[in-house]
């Protein structure tokens, strides 16, 4: 069976992203993925409306055979609260909760990213930047995946990501970070980014076909 893409990290018009959610899922439909989750930016002061709005668009992409999952990336909340903000974003029914992590481009609070592998109620680990071997570890630990982005700037932390994952035997895969609509890529680009950041070929399977099929198992949307 010909793999298909899944992206689990992206951006519509309910934060910084160009496209509405549905318009977001019609094109990630007619570029062939099966699955996309949409993780606008979310915070304290939006966490209610941003899942509910994206959680009312996503229940109907049934119609284009493409599984479109609710989401929010929790983006600079203060290390001390994002346990918490965790908690409300499953409260509120975020089916997938991903953290923005210590990118080498945003002055994101250190700390954030051992915040985020210490809560296995977290399911991913954005462009986690310089991630140290412990952190990595901790990911492994409690099944937090680690992000291999597309997004320009992020993604120059890749290659190092890509190091700690292995040594850790942590979970990876390749997202896009979209926010406008020629972000979005196709299976061959996802491949080319996964490449370069310095995975083997069976390393680029997992993180392209197998991490994926594993992440809808763990969403129940397999």
């Amino acid at each position: 069976m010909r793999a298909r893409r899944c992206d689990f990290h992206t951006h519509t018009s309910m934060s910084d992203g160009e496209l509405l959610p549905m318009e977001l899922i019609r094109r990630a439909a007619a570029l062939d993925h099966r699955a996309v989750a949409l993780t606008d930016h979310a915070s304290f002061s939006n966490l209610d409306w941003i899942v509910q709005s994206l959680a009312a668009d996503c229940k109907k992409a049934d119609a284009w055979g493409i599984e479109a999952i609710p989401g929010v990336e929790l983006t600079h909340i203060p290390v001390r609260y994002i346990d918490e903000a965790v908690r409300k974003s499953r409260k509120m029914g975020a089916e997938i909760i991903v953290i923005h992590g210590e990118t080498p481009v945003e002055p994101v609070e250190r700390g954030t990213n051992n915040a985020a592998v210490s809560n296995p109620e977290v399911d991913i680990l954005a462009h986690p930047g310089m991630i140290d071997i412990g952190d990595a570890e901790l990911a492994a630990k409690n099944d937090v995946i680690l992000e291999i982005t597309c997004r320009k700037g992020h993604s120059l932390a890749n290659g190092h990501v890509v190091a700690m994952a292995r040594e850790a035997k942590a979970t990876m895969l390749v997202n896009t970070d979209t926010h406008s609509p020629q972000d979005l890529s196709t299976m061959a680009f996802a491949h080319t980014v996964a490449s370069g950041a310095g995975l083997t070929p069976e390393e680029v399977r997992g993180a392209l076909v197998t991490n994926p099929e594993r992440m809808l198992k763990r969403l129940k949307r397999d």
